[in-house]
């Protein structure tokens, strides 16, 4: 019998589909600060993609999205530390509260942009209504769980993964989610790796499509951004 609470369980139809959602209504009109992951920038094809999904899905007044310091320049550089990016993150959460005053602030991010998210939602200067963690990076390169950060928030957090995604192994995800404190969602992507791409013979085998797949999930989020906001 499963023993998580009812707010965190994935919500699923009747043909174990997550529940699809209509767009949140205008009054809401979020904000979402949108962050780039490791190794790409924001002007990159996977982040305009979903920056344009969570735009007209959420029907958010903007989708803010940023490059941090050592993307900036058109240089490749190594990442550094996540917590030496949290300032930098903040400051541009604040500018945007400043730019949008009113509007809920929604805090997404692409792996370690996710991971930046939630250490920046847990200052005590920042204020927002929900985290949006896609392609949590949970396991660090010595193989360690990272959950500290995920342990802190308080405020409503949603995780979309990849079933295949050697970074966030779905079962150390759910037992750091049964820990958490922060009411919390999770919605899986089949067959989806970090970047929640999904293989040609897997997408054959299902006879679904990476759209398909990837329309799902935006609708999923919209459902849980929604619930959070009416709370």
């Amino acid at each position: 019998m499963d023993s998580t609470p009812a707010s965190k369980r994935r919500r699923h139809s009747k043909d174990n589909e997550t529940e699809a959602s209509a767009p949140l209504p205008k009054q809401m009109s979020p904000v979402v600060i949108f962050a780039h992951g490791a190794g790409a920038p924001s002007s990159s094809d996977w982040m305009l993609r979903w920056k344009s999904m969570l735009k007209e899905t959420l029907n958010a007044a903007d989708v803010v999205t940023f490059d941090y310091p050592y993307m900036s320049g058109g240089k490749k550089r190594a990442p550094p530390k996540a917590e030496k990016l949290v300032e930098f993150h903040s400051n541009i959460v604040k500018e945007t509260a400043t730019k949008y005053p009113g509007h809920p602030l929604i805090l997404a991010g692409k792996s370690m942009g996710s991971r930046v998210g939630c250490m920046v939602a847990n200052m005590e200067d920042i204020n927002v209504s929900a985290v949006l963690c896609l392609g949590y990076p949970l396991k660090g390169i010595n193989g360690a769980v990272r959950d500290e950060t995920l342990l802190q928030l308080t405020v409503p957090t949603m995780f979309v993964q990849g079933s295949k995604d050697s970074l966030c192994p779905l079962e150390k995800l759910e037992t750091t989610r049964k820990k958490m404190k922060a009411l919390n969602e999770l919605h899986v992507i089949d067959g989806g790796d970090h970047s929640f791409k999904i293989g040609k013979k897997h997408l054959q085998a299902n006879g679904s499509t990476q759209d398909e797949a990837e329309v799902a999930a935006v609708e999923a989020i919209a459902a849980f951004i929604s619930k959070s906001l009416e709370r």
